[in-house]
């Protein structure tokens, strides 16, 4: 029996699970499913399959299975993938893509501010990562305030082109746009007056405003639902009590090992829960993080040159994690590290005594769990959403190419088409979010046509 050969399958059961779950009903499942057949499949959330298909529907997975165990519905479309292998889309825990910007030097605390509000959505770098094979990002502000606003959790849905930001949002069950709260500590946010110029005074701040948030919390509940004893509505502070009330999980910027016990003790103070981002200390303090049931966000690159407070970054940092019991994603920081290169951050991990299971999960799995998305994404599990990339080669090479990204069932980006491979290897127009038009450019790509 070769490896496309199909015998009796699950197709009907995944169906029955998928109409368990809320999901798809049998006309719609049975109306244009695909399958993608024979490629090495990568579940993430269980065994890799030598010889595996991959069944979708309407932006869902159907079915994942050996081929000759994936029994496939009348009038559905395969895609030959022999040789290739097959994963899950990747998750970016800390991007910087949209040339985005929230707080200001008006002051170091500013919660309220919602970085969707400076998002480009036409920016190449979205582009950029779909060619390293990301479908999901937490967008974030950056990190030279202790807390600059809050991010944004958004999924890749370039086919056609957004027009909006709320074109690829991911949403709550209430249909409220999903982020985070970007907090800072260590040198980033250390500067001239109203800024903090110690570490010392950095906690303080933070820690005052989190009394102030927990007060306005106890007046509005006092208040019910009186709409004259409401205390004036505080975006800034209404934030910090969704942190409190965790809502909204706090990604935390911090380097150096004090500054990491440092967040675990206000996280604890104040019961926010928090990701760790880049920890370049995190080997000397991983006990302590395990014990405190903080997830870790970690890049094994940092910027060109780094900085005093990353001096002992190591690629050991993501195995000692692991070995200690904390849960490992990798981010890119993009531009830290460009999202085309995305994968070669699990490599070193793995080159440095992580497991490749964990590995892998921290490309995806473990950064879906960290933006509290685990039941949509992360795997290629029936009922998530069909997400997935298709790969000429092992994901931990560096030889590998990304072939194929898919995003809820729909390809937003191939190799083989020449406006997608500009993107995936660069050169001239790469960069450009818009193309000039002049009548003798000879160069009609612009991005406002919709593809």
């Amino acid at each position: 029996m070769n490896c496309l050969s199909r015998s009796k399958a699950v197709y009907s059961t995944a169906i029955a699970l998928l109409m368990c779950w809320g999901g798809i009903s049998v006309s719609q499942a049975k109306a244009q499913p695909r399958a993608f057949v024979g490629a090495k499949v990568l579940p993430i959330d269980g065994e890799p399959i030598e010889c595996g298909t991959l069944l979708i529907d309407h932006g869902k997975i159907v079915a994942v299975g050996p081929s000759d165990q994936v029994e496939l519905p009348e009038g559905t479309e395969t895609v030959d993938v022999s040789g290739k292998v097959l994963m899950p889309g990747l998750i970016c825990t800390h991007s910087h893509i949209g040339g985005i910007g929230a707080a200001d030097g008006s002051g170091p605390i500013q919660p309220g501010v919602r970085v969707y509000d400076a998002i480009n959505v036409l920016d190449s770098g979205f582009k950029r990562a779909l060619a390293g094979g990301l479908t999901t990002l937490n967008i974030m502000p950056g990190s030279g305030h202790l807390i600059s606003g809050q991010t944004i959790y958004v999924k890749l849905r370039f086919k056609p082109l957004p027009k909006r930001i709320e074109d690829i949002f991911i949403r709550d069950e209430h249909g409220k746009p999903m982020g985070g709260l970007k907090m800072a500590n260590g040198t980033n946010p250390q500067r001239d007056p109203p800024f903090p110029g110690t570490r010392g005074k950095s906690a303080f701040l933070v820690r005052e405003q989190y009394i102030k948030a927990r007060e306005y919390q106890a007046k509005v509940k006092r208040a019910g639902d009186d709409p004259s004893k409401q205390p004036p509505r505080d975006l800034h502070l209404e934030a910090l009590v969704e942190a409190m009330q965790g809502r909204r999980v706090v990604h935390h910027h911090t380097h150096r090992h004090d500054d990491i016990m440092t967040v675990l003790r206000l996280s604890q103070e104040f019961g926010f829960r928090v990701v760790l981002h880049h920890v370049s200390d995190g080997w000397k303090v991983a006990d302590e993080i395990a014990k405190a049931g903080a997830p870790c966000s970690i890049i094994l690159i940092d910027s060109p040159g780094g900085k005093l407070e990353a001096l002992d970054v190591a690629f050991k940092t993501a195995g000692v994690l692991e070995r200690a019991g904390v849960r490992v994603a990798f981010h890119t920081d993009d531009w830290i590290t460009d999202s085309r290169v995305f994968r070669r951050m699990a490599g070193l991990g793995v080159r440095a005594g992580m497991s490749r299971k964990a590995a892998l999960e921290a490309l995806t799995l473990a950064g879906a769990e960290i933006l509290d998305l685990d039941d949509r994404i992360g795997s290629l599990t029936p009922g998530k959403d069909a997400d997935f990339i298709i790969l000429d080669g092992d994901p931990l090479s560096v030889y590998s190419k990304v072939l194929e990204t898919w995003v809820e069932g729909v390809k937003v980006f191939d190799r083989n088409d020449p406006k997608d491979h500009l993107y995936a290897v660069g050169g001239f127009g790469a960069g450009h979010d818009q193309s000039p038009y002049l009548c003798c450019f000879g160069n009609d790509n612009r991005q406002q046509g919709g593809e």
